[in-house]
Formats: structure tokens, C-alpha cells, sequence
């Protein structure tokens, strides 16, 4: 049986002292002079060359720095087929790196289709195999199941959403159910289902849910619920989360540090003031490296704490 995701990443972020997953978030309106090439249409060939070059040299600052990179499905998809090669190469190379890779996809579908798309990007022999996928839930729990089958297959992970940041979370997420939020409740129906992803050697289940950094709240609530799963935490950094909040629903673990999961930061270290107008490589690696340690620094703090 291959290792556990869970265990995988967290005997990383022990060893690094940090849980900063670097998010690699190519907007195309954001990338560096340094490395444009053409009119930068998402259609344009030239486009996606722009967007592997930068992806490539990301790749190479955050290596042995982080344990792990998320990029997000859409901005390689916006550039069509050859975006998408782009998106299948960047993974390779990332765990060439040895970097775990947590695709942003949030897929959520029923039957076959669900199937289609844990085949794709989960089961041992998938095609654009990751290390973890993000889903959507809301089509109901059945629609889960393949992408479970499929990591218990390939000892990989699953981030359902369970509470997100967004300003429209509320709308479904917070409504009341049998007197308690509806997030919760799906957060108790993942803890049933935790065993199947749980790591041998940490306890921890890749089983795992996303929270954003915003509802520390929440974040501590969805922990009582979700004992041993994952937490992946987005908006920390550029999005206003706090490095204290993000770690809100982590829990101490051996060393005496919290860990259980993953704080994502995506702008913050993809995009940092002072590399938008480096002029050349070296400058634009300094202003990255800077704003890596920063978020390290700031997150290793925290679960210090």
C-alpha cells in the first residue's frame, strides 16, 4: 500500500516547521514584464511558453522551502488545450521537485462523470495524477465516493468545501439544520468516512476539509467535528487572513507545534509587490524568495503558538 497523503504531507510540515502551501495562481494580468511574451491572449500559443517559463521558475524558488504546491485548474484551463499541457507538466515537475501537488479543481458531478474525474486526476495510473484534489460537495455525498475509492487507491487526499471565505459562503453553508449550521453537518458526514484515508503513521485522514482563514470561528468548530481530517485553509495573506486565524482549527501535535493541515497563500508569494517590475532574473527571485520567507516566518510563528 503506497503512504498515506496525510501522512505524506504532515511528516513534511513537521520537518519544515511551516504549513505554507504555496498556490500557483498564473493571472495572466499579473505576470512579471520579465517573463510576457506577445500581446498575452489566453489563446495566444505564446501565452502558455509565458506561463510555463514563470510557473518553471516558481517551481524552483519554492522547492525544499514548502511541502507542498496548489496550482488552480482555471488558469491553465483559460488557455485552452495547450494550457492545459501546461497544467500536466507543471505537476510532473513539481513532484520532480519533491513537492506533493493539491490540484484546485473543485470538481463535483454525479455518476460516471465523477468518476471520469477521479480517474483523471486521483487513481494510481491517472493520466494528470495528484497528490490531493479539491471537491464541491453539494450535489450530495454519494458524489464523493469515487473520489475516495480513488485516493484509498493511490494513498491520495480529498478537501471537500466545507466553509469557504468567499462573502457568499453563508447563503447555503450557514443556514440551519436541526439547530446547526449546514457546513457542520457535512463536516460530521466527512468524519464517518475519515477512516478510509487515515495515515498510518501520523492518524491523521486525508479525509480533509477547506476553510477559509477568514472564520477562525468556524475553523474551530469544524475541528470538533472533523477530528483527524486535513485542513486545507485558504485567504491567508493578500486575502486579509490573519496567520493566527489560519491556523485557528490546528491542534498541537507531538512537537508541541499545531499542525492539521495547510495554510495556501497565492498572490502574497506568487505575486509580491517588488517582483511586479523586476528587470531581471535575479531581482524577481530575491523579491519571491523575501516574500516566502515572510509567509514561512509568519506561519511558523503562529503554530508555535
Amino acid at each position: 500500500m503506497p503512504l498515506a497523503f496525510a501522512d505524506r504531507l504532515i511528516q513534511r510540515v513537521r520537518a519544515l516547521g511551516h504549513p505554507l502551501c504555496a498556490g500557483l495562481d498564473p493571472h495572466l494580468e499579473h505576470l512579471p514584464a520579465l517573463f510576457r511574451e506577445g500581446s498575452m491572449s489566453p489563446g495566444e500559443p505564446a501565452t502558455a511558453r509565458a506561463v510555463e517559463r514563470f510557473c518553471l521558475a516558481f517551481l524552483d524558488r519554492v522547492a525544499f522551502r514548502v511541502s507542498i504546491v496548489k496550482p488552480q485548474s482555471a488558469f491553465f484551463e483559460q488557455l485552452g488545450p495547450a494550457g492545459v499541457g501546461v497544467l500536466a507538466r507543471m505537476m510532473v515537475a513539481a513532484r520532480e521537485r519533491g513537492l506533493l501537488v493539491l490540484l484546485d479543481a473543485k470538481r463535483g458531478d454525479i455518476g460516471s462523470t465523477a468518476e471520469g474525474y477521479a480517474a483523471a486526476y486521483l487513481r494510481k495510473d491517472a493520466p494528470m495524477l495528484a497528490d490531493a484534489l479539491t471537491v464541491n460537495p453539494w450535489l450530495g455525498l454519494e458524489t464523493l465516493e469515487p473520489y475516495f475509492d480513488a485516493a484509498a487507491e493511490s494513498g491520495g487526499g480529498v478537501f471537500t468545501l466545507v466553509k469557504t471565505s468567499n462573502p457568499g459562503s453563508g447563503d447555503f453553508q450557514d443556514r440551519s439544520v436541526t439547530g446547526s449550521p449546514l457546513h457542520l453537518h457535512l463536516a460530521d458526514s466527512l468524519a464517518e468516512r475519515a477512516g478510509r484515508l487515515a495515515g498510518r503513521e501520523t492518524g491523521w485522514s486525508g479525509v480533509g476539509a477547506v476553510v477559509g482563514a477568514t472564520k477562525p470561528e468556524q475553523a474551530r468548530l469544524v475541528r470538533e467535528h472533523l477530528p483527524n481530517g486535513l485542513i486545507l485553509v485558504p485567504g491567508y495573506g493578500y486575502q486579509g487572513g490573519a496567520a493566527s486565524d489560519a491556523v485557528a482549527g490546528f491542534v498541537p501535535g507531538p512537537d508541541g507545534r499545531l499542525e492539521g493541515g495547510v495554510v495556501s497563500s497565492s498572490r502574497g508569494v506568487l505575486f509580491p509587490a517588488a517582483a511586479a517590475g523586476a528587470r531581471s532574473a535575479g531581482e524577481w527571485e530575491r523579491a519571491i524568495d523575501s516574500a516566502l520567507e515572510a509567509a514561512i516566518q509568519d506561519l511558523g510563528r503562529a503554530v508555535e503558538a
